[in-house]
């Protein structure tokens, strides 16, 4: 694959990816409403993506051997890590601090990229980065909600460093052979593990035997139109886990850690016009202004690395990696 159809393609997963992760909470707000503890419906979301890629996971089941670290470090960060510590970060603090915070991961990665990898960032992506988060504070109004827990920020940096290692380990999981040989890791594979694996932290963290089940046999509310529940579960559990997540790792493998990252950033202006446009919560003019900002952050980042040509991503049961990081100059991460 050429290099530029390679960032193209990159960019258009990446976006793919933003949708798909913004739009569960448009999903989870009537199945909350409906009378489903929030930590239910998020392990119902792990857990039902687990059960559907059973199949990918017994196909790939040659990574348990070969990268058994790979896979815990995805299951615990990627997948459990974000999850549990947000959740319990919007127990204590406001949900638009939380999410502010959390999306301070693009600056982490940065910071991971120059001083851990000792890598060079271009000031186009430092730009991109402070772009997107100033424009993340306006999106989620910060200053309506501003307080100070300190558990409560403290977990929600965890769910920011969580979301670093999301970005990191989808990077590293492809285009190496393993210390004995075997193939790369997949990174459809490294997804089904992952998966699975936060779906047992999340089965002790959220006691899902205490969920009321009579819930998803009904109807839930969206903007005055009734919605069947099980039809939001589908889209929560198939749309915004499975495909976001498959989307959002080759992504990764195919722009960088760096650029995905700030791309992500687009997740939380998704969301707030998904929530305009299905739920009827209107956008104040700074939300507008804002999500301008971080879409201007997002593409300044975006075209800020020159990259090598690069190959396809996954083919038959090895992936060839799609352009790995130590074949490039890093900018900025999610």
């Amino acid at each position: 694959m050429h290099a530029s159809q390679g960032r193209s393609a990159g960019l258009g997963l990446a976006l793919a990816s933003a949708f798909a992760f913004g739009g569960s909470g448009v999903a989870a707000k009537p199945l909350i409403e409906a009378g489903l503890d929030p930590l239910h419906v998020v392990w119902l979301r792990v857990a039902g993506a687990a059960l559907l890629m059973l199949p990918v996971a017994w196909r790939h089941r040659a990574l348990v051997r070969d990268r058994p670290v790979l896979l815990l470090g995805f299951g615990l960060l990627a997948v459990a890590g974000v999850q549990a510590c947000y959740f319990a970060a919007i127990s204590r603090i406001p949900v638009g601090v939380a999410l502010l915070v959390e999306y301070l991961a693009p600056a982490l990665v940065l910071g991971w990229v120059r001083f851990v990898q000792r890598r060079p960032v271009t000031r186009a992506a430092a730009l991109g980065v402070v772009l997107a988060v100033g424009g993340l504070a306006c999106v989620v109004e910060v200053w309506a909600g501003l307080g100070f827990d300190v558990v409560g920020l403290l977990l929600a940096l965890g769910a920011a460093c969580c979301q670093v290692g999301y970005f990191v380990l989808s990077d590293q999981g492809g285009g190496e052979a393993s210390p004995g040989g075997a193939e790369p890791a997949h990174p459809v594979g490294v997804i089904a593990y992952g998966l699975l694996i936060g779906a047992l932290v999340l089965t002790v963290i959220a006691r899902p035997w205490g969920m009321d089940r009579s819930v998803l046999g009904g109807s839930t509310v969206m903007d005055g139109t009734a919605v069947p529940a099980w039809l939001l579960l589908v889209w929560i559990v198939l749309l915004a886990t499975v495909i976001a997540y498959v989307t959002g790792v080759i992504s990764v493998r195919l722009l960088s850690p760096a650029v995905a990252g700030v791309v992500a950033c687009l997740e939380a202006v998704i969301a707030t016009v998904l929530a305009w446009v299905l739920l009827g919560e209107h956008l104040a003019a700074p939300q507008l202004i804002g999500g301008a900002l971080v879409l201007a952050g997002a593409l300044i980042a975006q075209s800020a690395t020159p990259r090598p040509p690069s190959g396809p991503v996954a083919s038959g049961t090895g992936a060839p990696d799609a352009g790995r990081a130590d074949a490039r100059s890093q900018d900025a991460v999610r």
